[in-house]
């Protein structure tokens, strides 16, 4: 138990640290801005929930803890991109300035742009071809790629034109990596997956914390 209570003092250390930095910051609870997302355990038997901040986009496999979501609306399974929790579409109004987040500690990531569309249902080529340079200057549009977004590391990027895009990572998106991104005055991401099998054990005991400025 002393070696537990040890381990956790530590962890919420470093995240006192890392919110003073700039690096994690946000409120807790589940909102349309903001939602949790799960930090890699400290201990066999405790687990740290986080809240993701505003504004931010958080990726990772599927397979890995987000899951996958059949969507009614898209017509199209989504997976690997996340406003809250668990996998879901997402949206957000023109001209925000989002946080694309790698909530993977050992998977690098990208975001890609795959194309744009007029509405559901959202097909999802089979092939496309995703960049790994980063293209697009900071503004995401048509052709708009991340570049690489190493493990727990971000990029920043502004939602410069109002769209429906389909995006996608060029690392995974065979893996079910890729979604739809609403941009527009009102929106807000969709409904979410449920947890993938092996993403938390029912028995694991959690430790909810928030990051704060």
């Amino acid at each position: 138990m002393a070696r537990k209570l040890l381990a956790l003092a530590v962890a919420l250390i470093g995240l006192a640290v890392s919110a003073c930095g700039g690096r994690m910051l946000g409120s807790s609870g589940a909102s349309a801005g903001g939602g949790a997302f799960v930090l890699p355990p400290i201990d066999s038997d405790l687990v740290m929930t986080a809240a993701l901040p505003k504004d931010t986009i958080g990726e990772e496999k599927p397979s890995q803890g987000l899951g996958q979501i059949k969507s009614a609306k898209w017509k199209a399974l989504l997976g690997g991109f996340t406003q809250q929790r668990y996998s879901q579409s997402l949206g957000f109004p023109p001209g925000t300035k989002i946080t694309i987040r790698n909530l993977s500690n050992t998977t690098p990531h990208t975001l890609d742009v795959v194309k744009v569309i007029a509405g559901p249902p959202a097909f999802f080529p089979k092939n496309p071809n995703l960049s790994i340079q980063a293209r697009g200057h900071g503004k995401l549009e048509a052709g708009y790629a991340s570049g690489v977004i190493k493990p727990g590391k971000s990029v920043t990027v502004v939602l410069a034109k109002a769209g429906i895009y389909l995006i996608g990572c060029a690392f995974h998106y065979s893996e079910g990596m890729h979604d739809v991104l609403v941009v527009k005055t009102g929106a807000a991401p969709g409904p979410q997956a449920t947890a993938p099998p092996t993403s938390r054990p029912s028995s694991t005991p959690t430790v909810r914390s928030s990051y704060y400025p």
